[in-house]
C-alpha cells in the first residue's frame, strides 16, 4: 500500500489495497475497479485468485470489510463490494437455486423449511429472490453465527 500522506480517492485506495494483496500472495491476477450507482466494485481475476475467497467466502468477506474501511476511511455515501474470481455471482446463483428448492419443498410438505446457517449477505440474497413470490414467505431465526433463513408456505 502507498505510505505517503497524500489523500487517496476511494477508488485509488481500493485499487491500492487489492493490488497489495495480489502482490503479497504472488498471484498472476489483475485488479479492476468500477464505480456506479453508489457502489465501488473491486475485482481480482486471474490465476490463483480463488485462493483469496476462503471457505464459503469467509476470506473474501473479510477483505471486503477491510476494503470498506480503507476505501472510505469513515466516509459515507458509497458501498464497497469486492469480488474475486467471480465468486459472488456463482454464490448468488447457488443461493437462488437453494431458495427455489426450499420453496418447492415447503410447498410440497406444507410446512416451513429451515436452510443451513448463513451470513447476513447470503440470507439477504435468498429473501430478495423469494420476496415477490406469493406462495411462500421468508424470515430469519436464531442468533449469529447460527442464524438461519426459514422458507414457509404463505
Amino acid at each position: 500500500m502507498e505510505t505517503d500522506d497524500t489523500e487517496l480517492t476511494p477508488s485509488e485506495a481500493l485499487r491500492d489495497l487489492l493490488e497489495t494483496l495480489v502482490e503479497a500472495f504472488e498471484l498472476d491476477a489483475e485488479v479492476a475497479i468500477e464505480e456506479g450507482d453508489g457502489v465501488l466494485l473491486g475485482t481480482i481475476e486471474g490465476s490463483g485468485a480463488e485462493g483469496l475467497v476462503g471457505d464459503r467466502g469467509s476470506v473474501l468477506d473479510a477483505i471486503q470489510h477491510l476494503a470498506q474501511r480503507v476505501a472510505l476511511r469513515g466516509g459515507e455515501g458509497l458501498r464497497v463490494r469486492v469480488d474475486i474470481a467471480g465468486y459472488r455471482g456463482k454464490r448468488e446463483a447457488e443461493l437462488r437455486a437453494e431458495a427455489d428448492r426450499a420453496a418447492a419443498r415447503a410447498l410440497a410438505e406444507g410446512k416451513p423449511v429451515a436452510l443451513s446457517p448463513m451470513l447476513a449477505a447470503d440470507r439477504r440474497v435468498v429473501h430478495e429472490h423469494l420476496r415477490d413470490r406469493e406462495d411462500v414467505r421468508t424470515h430469519s431465526e436464531g442468533d449469529e453465527p447460527q442464524r438461519r433463513l426459514i422458507v414457509a408456505p404463505s
